[in-house]
């Protein structure tokens, strides 16, 4: 179901400055470099860049249509295009999002949570994508332009699966409403952006606004083991229909019989499956398979299907990714980003590796506000039992290192350096065949940097 020029202009206040209103809407791009042929370009205002002053190069680049919010007289050459002026893009692409998802009566999922949105997203994808058509959120788009471009992208697809990001209160009630998900997912509630909310009674606030916009009759998907969640559990049940997965607690849909390696899981689940197998070491990975599995039993998949689709799933790039250099150093690349519940649990994961000695290249850990040298301590608790030789790049995962001494680590087994490439010299000096290595900090401290440096070692 297609959306027109003329639908930004009845429902967006738009006006046509030249070109067709009956122009379908679709293919939208936002970065004029990545235009292609018959694209729309959506000119938005930034911080440092006006994307509208790019409508030019886009338009040269073969995009069909430009929708822009602040524009000085059309140059002659493009009369022939179609041009459209709205008093905000943002709010423009927000509001066609939000009829277009009104245009389609399928299952739409949406997920949210502190920690692995976008693994147990795609955990999801690989199980409802064997029986449905899926369109699902790519990369990082899962934010109040992201959303509403996934969103406009829809065309013969039967489900829609979204990821949605928050870094305050509020954020999430706008993105609900705007793809109103018959499905809703909260993976768990952590401490991710508890320097901007305050505490995680406040993030678990937050992530309920993903419930804004549900529709009526729609089912909440909770992790029954997170201690918050767990909580909520019996006022949640009493206003929606919740279905919960869990190991510990008693749950709808019960992981049970688990047998763990490093880098795989197999389990039952409880009264209804067996032999589930998951090519992704850690507990939380058995944590999403629970949540896929609850989804496409309730989207009628057959089981046999849905354990075809777990067993099918592979992380995407420097999530726990597994990678070997010439020297035979396993690297445990798990670069993308950090908070504490996915620090904690890749550590957890790297202590459970058998016949190798445990090297943690830990970097900071951001966003955490007040709360970021208790949090970092709280990981050297982790550290220690689970850790050989610790490495602290930055400022605030030097408090790792100091707790993990003070829980009785080795003096001469901890090495502290502010940046990532001033390790590299010890690293190609201290790496063998019998090491593992675990590499994991937020995204902006550069641990990939370190990660492609060790696999450079001969």
């Amino acid at each position: 179901m297609d959306i027109y020029v003329r639908d930004i202009i009845e429902r967006c206040n738009g006006k046509l400055i030249c070109g067709d209103k009956d122009l379908v809407i679709d293919n939208l791009c936002n970065d004029s470099r990545k235009v292609k042929e018959g694209d729309v370009y959506l000119g938005i205002r930034g911080e440092v860049f006006d994307g509208n002053t790019f409508y030019k190069d886009a338009l040269d680049k073969g995009a069909k249509c430009c929708i822009l919010d602040n524009i000085d007289d059309i140059d002659n050459k493009y009369k022939d295009k179609t041009i459209v002026l709205v008093d905000d893009t943002i709010k423009c692409i927000q509001e066609l999002a939000r009829y277009k998802r009104s245009l389609y009566d399928i299952p739409v999922i949406a997920i949210t949570g502190s920690v692995g949105k976008t693994s147990t997203k795609d955990m999801i994808y690989s199980v409802v994508s064997k029986k449905y058509k899926t369109l699902r959120t790519i990369g990082n788009y899962n934010n109040h332009i992201g959303l509403p471009l996934t969103i406009l992208n829809l065309k013969d697809e039967e489900l829609l699966l979204v990821e949605m990001g928050m870094n305050h209160s509020g954020e999430l009630s706008l993105l609900s409403k705007i793809a109103s998900p018959t499905i809703s997912v909260i993976t768990n509630v952590g401490t991710a952006h508890i320097g901007n909310l305050g505490s995680r009674e406040n993030i678990l606030k937050a992530k309920l606004e993903i419930l804004d916009g549900m529709d009526k009759d729609g089912i909440l998907f909770i992790n029954n083991d997170n201690d918050l969640l767990h909580k909520e559990y019996d006022k949640l049940k009493d206003k929606y229909n919740v279905v919960s997965i869990g190991i510990d607690n008693d749950s709808d849909y019960m992981a049970t019989d688990i047998l763990e390696d490093v880098f795989s899981s197999k389990f039952n689940v409880k009264d209804m499956c067996n032999n589930v197998n998951v090519q992704v070491g850690g507990r939380v990975f058995i944590y999403n398979s629970l949540i896929a599995y609850a989804i496409g039993d309730k989207l009628g998949i057959d089981k046999e299907l849905i354990k075809e689709g777990i067993n099918d799933f592979k992380l995407s790039s420097h999530r726990l990714e597994k990678k070997i250099n010439n020297k035979g150093t396993v690297i445990i690349d798990d670069t993308y980003n950090a908070n504490y519940d996915s620090m904690k649990s890749a550590i957890e994961l790297l202590g459970r590796v058998k016949d190798k000695r445990h090297i943690a290249i830990l970097g900071d850990m951001l966003e955490l506000g007040d709360y970021a040298i208790q949090i970092h301590k709280d990981i050297g608790d982790v550290v220690s039992g689970n850790v050989d030789i610790l490495i602290t790049i930055g400022d605030y995962s030097k408090y790792i290192a100091d707790r993990a001494l003070e829980m009785g680590f080795i003096h001469d087994n901890i090495y502290g350096f502010d940046k990532e490439d001033e390790c590299y010299m010890l690293l190609e000096a201290l790496l063998t065949d019998k090491d593992i290595v675990l590499v994991k900090g937020s995204h902006s401290i550069n641990l990939v940097n370190v990660v492609d440096k060790i696999m450079e070692f001969k």
